[in-house]
């Protein structure tokens, strides 16, 4: 079920919520149910809608529409709450698309703003975080990199940074890529020869370390570089990020030619490897304007069913990468829709640069501009260049957005054959939709972990994957451990979407939750293990198949068990084959990583940790009384009923725990 829960509004946005109480304090949100007060499933759609329109106000705001299950189905702004819910509660003029929606309503919640702005604000904010499924949805896993020159310490840090804005420091970007930015963190160290080590490791250096060694740090952990000059290498680096760059250029080349008329050629040959870094910086970012500062270009093209959105970026008159979206969007949608949708959602937890140049005009753009604008605290303007540089670069972003939506339609057409090739291979029903691939993971029993990866016709789904923490089974007893991951996971899919694969109705553009295959990382054993849970939760029309390694765990080799007894083997250049030794290597990384970060969170623990009567209060009590942990350990006990708030029955528990 969809977990709608959300901070509080900002001040002057009143939530509307499903409780009879909290609607009866706040008469400005309500909520209304199937039935109002009837069982939940028993009156659905536009009756439903019709009933909660009464209760609506003529303000601004948002409206969230919910199934019977609970699930979210749709987020909307209006201007009007009260007109556009009560568009929906018409019998005709909608789209196959919303008339399927509106039969599934069965509750309805608002939320009013101050103006229409914050309106389209918060509605891109809910759609992002709830991935309602029958809205326009921007797949964006991660945040964008920027460099930080991070100003927390005596000497500034050049450092990645992703995630929100709270370190002191200034940032620059955004760029494209990790590696964009790791490359040219690279030539800066060479360029500015600023230090990149953590805090940590900085105030505890007694000598320089191998980077001042090769002249790619000024040395300010001891003193090789006073604080004067060390300042003045961050301020060429501020203002050659910040586009100044022939400024500086011009300021090294000018120390350089001195340096060489004094003979100082150690001197001129380090300002000359700098210079050299910074060109090797400009290089590399490609075309850079001239008429423009700071901009995103967005163009979006469609073919095949599939929407791409190309979004470049360009800063301090740079040129600093490009990203290429795929948004989920129905074909009945019009572009321009899509665009105004994906906009709002892209700057929902990024700033937006002063200027913004799409390939098509968008609907209520005025709006967004205010609402961008609001958020960003300056002036965003929207704007369609039909000629000139701006338009070549919204070209440029076409090409390169046609060129992503080839390559992804050719890679979904090979994935397209190479299911359908599964299929044959295994004798399932149908080509499948969904493939669930499970492994465990642990050391001797230790941090014992399960993992399921998913993959569909889009290739990995990463939104769907899992962990499993072990919670019965003997985390020594591989086939037990297989057996709770499985019951688990089946025990929910048949209390929230009973019926199995072929049951289940998957709407338009959006994921099965049942698998058609599930392959099991394990022998005939595991793959047992995994049939028997199927047969006692009564699950049909999945296919289960274990997935056996070769003899001496050579890929190529591998043994694939049958649910019929039988066991099958491919040839080893077999496309198949290569595929489901991808989905198992996925599922083996996967699973690792969930271990490996359980290991280290176990590791980050303290020994106090896991003792009855000990929380943190008491446990900062102990470790100010004692120093250590391991001092509290070695304590008798009246000793630690001497600490404040520690008694002597809590003090003998202590002492239990550690002998």
């Amino acid at each position: 079920m969809t977990d709608d829960r959300q901070k509080k509004p900002e001040e002057g946005w009143s939530d509307g919520t499903a409780c009879a109480n909290a609607a009866a304090e706040e008469p400005a949100g309500s909520a209304v149910g199937a039935g109002d007060g009837e069982t939940a499933g028993l009156r659905t759609g536009a009756a439903v809608i019709a009933e909660f329109v009464k209760t609506l106000p003529r303000r601004p705001g948002v409206y969230r529409m919910y199934d019977a299950k609970g699930d979210l189905l749709y987020v909307g702004k209006a201007r009007d709450l009260k007109a556009r819910v009560s568009s929906y509660a018409r019998g005709t003029g909608h789209s196959n698309r919303i008339t399927m929606m509106i039969a599934q309503v069965a509750r309805l919640e608002f939320t009013t703003t101050r103006t229409e702005a914050e309106a389209l604000l918060l509605e891109a904010n809910l759609i992002k975080r709830l991935k309602p499924r029958y809205n326009i949805l921007l797949r964006d896993d991660k945040s964008f990199p920027y460099i930080l020159i991070e100003k927390t310490g005596e000497a500034p840090r050049l450092t990645k940074h992703r995630g929100s804005r709270r370190v002191p420091g200034s940032y620059y970007g955004p760029f494209a890529s990790a590696g964009a930015v790791n490359r040219a963190i690279s030539a800066l160290e060479k360029a500015f020869l600023l230090r990149t080590c953590p805090d940590s490791v900085y105030a505890h250096r007694t000598r320089p370390c191998l980077k001042f060694q090769i002249r790619r740090c000024a040395g300010p952990c001891t003193g090789e570089v006073s604080p004067a000059d060390y300042a003045a290498l961050v301020r060429q680096a501020e203002d050659f990020l910040s586009g100044r760059s022939q400024k500086v250029k011009a300021d090294l080349t000018r120390q350089m030619e001195e340096a060489a008329k004094r003979l100082d050629y150690e001197r001129a040959a380090v300002l000359r490897d700098r210079l050299a870094a910074m060109a090797h910086v400009t290089a590399g970012q490609g075309v850079n304007p001239r008429t423009f500062e700071t901009a995103d270009v967005f163009a979006l093209v469609r073919e095949g069913g599939l929407t791409c959105v190309q979004v470049f970026f360009f800063r301090n008159w740079q040129n600093w990468g490009n990203r290429a979206y795929f948004p989920r969007a129905e074909a009945e949608r019009p572009e321009a829709e899509v665009l105004a949708a994906f906009i709002a959602q892209f700057y929902d937890s990024r700033p937006a640069p002063p200027l913004i140049l799409l390939s098509h005009a968008v609907e209520e753009a005025a709006l967004i501009e205010e609402a961008l604008s609001e958020r960003a605290g300056t002036r965003v303007r929207l704007h369609v260049p039909k000629r000139g540089e701006k338009r070549q670069f919204v070209e440029m972003a076409l090409e390169n957005a046609k060129a992503a939506l080839a390559q992804r339609l050719a890679g979904g057409r090979a994935q397209r054959a190479l299911l359908e090739r599964v299929a044959e291979v295994f004798s399932l029903p149908r080509v499948p939709r969904r493939i669930d691939v499970f492994d465990n993971s642990h050391i001797q029993g230790a941090h014992a972990v399960g993992a399921m990866i998913v993959a569909g016709p889009e290739g990995f789904m990463k939104a769907h994957y899992r962990r499993f923490n072990m919670r019965q089974a003997a985390t020594d007893d591989d086939f037990a451990m297989m057996r709770e991951v499985l019951a688990r996971r089946l025990a929910r899919l048949v209390r929230e979407c009973p019926g199995g694969p072929l049951a289940e109705e998957v709407p338009a553009g959006g994921f099965p939750q049942w698998p058609d295959l599930v392959l099991i990382d394990g022998g005939r054993g595991q793959l047992n293990a995994a049939l028997d849970v199927a047969r006692e939760l009564g699950v049909e029309g999945v296919t289960f198949v274990g997935v056996a390694k070769g003899p001496d765990r050579n890929a190529g080799r591998e043994t694939f068990h049958l649910p019929d007894g039988g066991v099958l083997r491919l040839a080893s250049d077999d496309p198949v084959l290569y595929y489901l030794q991808q989905l198992r290597d996925e599922a083996h990384r996967f699973a690792i990583g969930s271990h490996r970060l359980k290991r280290r969170k176990a590791a980050r623990g303290s020994l106090l940790d896991g003792i009855p009567g000990v929380g943190p209060a008491r446990r900062k009590a102990l470790l100010a009384a004692f120093g250590s942990a391991r001092a509290v350990a070695r304590a008798d006990v009246s000793e630690l009923a001497a600490v404040e708030g520690i008694s002597e029955r809590l003090a003998q528990v202590i002492y239990d725990h550690f002998h």
